[in-house]
């Protein structure tokens, strides 16, 4: 038999019926779900050091399981140093079990681990069904070790869903375990 992520299983069994008793879906392909996550980091001091933006492409595949790309600039930019093509970032796209999976460890181990922590902001929706979400500091995700991280920074994280409203979708993401605030 082959291995499912808990959260996938999770959304089938459960999730779906929720979703569905929730905004009353006719049909299964209805229900929104989540597509893909994005995990993004700006390094903007790699203008003056490129082993900056080795070392986020290394965090980020560290974090997410997958192997990460650098970002490059897309304009010069003359009172920033920046030239076209330079590398200013990097990020990592996660789809299918390695996306449930890095759910699964953010809401497991990651975020519990932030400082004076009461919920994630309801305020990061696009309008169209996704979310972002930003962290301030990578070391709240145990893969990281603190002793070799020369700076500590943050990153972006994009949930992508199929979801129609941004009702529809932080009701899915609720049901997948992100904690929101309460008002």
């Amino acid at each position: 038999m082959a291995y499912i992520p808990r959260l996938k299983q999770e959304y089938k069994d459960k999730v779906v019926t929720a979703l569905t008793e929730e905004f009353g879906y006719k049909n299964v392909m209805q229900v929104p779900k989540l597509q893909k996550i994005v995990i993004s980091k700006g390094v903007g001091a790699a203008v003056a050091d490129k082993k900056l933006v080795d070392h986020a492409v290394e965090e980020l595949t560290k974090i997410s399981g997958q192997k990460a790309v650098a970002t490059l600039s897309k304009k010069d930019i003359a009172t920033f140093k920046l030239r076209k093509g330079m590398p200013i970032g990097a990020r990592v796209t996660l789809r299918g079990e390695q996306m449930y999976e890095f759910l699964d460890r953010l809401v497991t181990s990651a975020l519990p681990r932030v400082r004076d922590f009461n919920g994630i902001k309801a305020t990061g929706f696009d309008g169209r069904g996704n979310y972002n979400l930003g962290i301030v500091e990578q070391i709240i995700f145990p893969e990281i070790d603190i002793d070799k991280v020369n700076n500590i920074s943050g990153m972006d994280i994009t949930f992508v869903t199929t979801a129609a409203t941004d009702k529809e979708a932080k009701s899915l993401l609720t049901e997948l375990g992100l904690p929101f605030q309460k008002n």
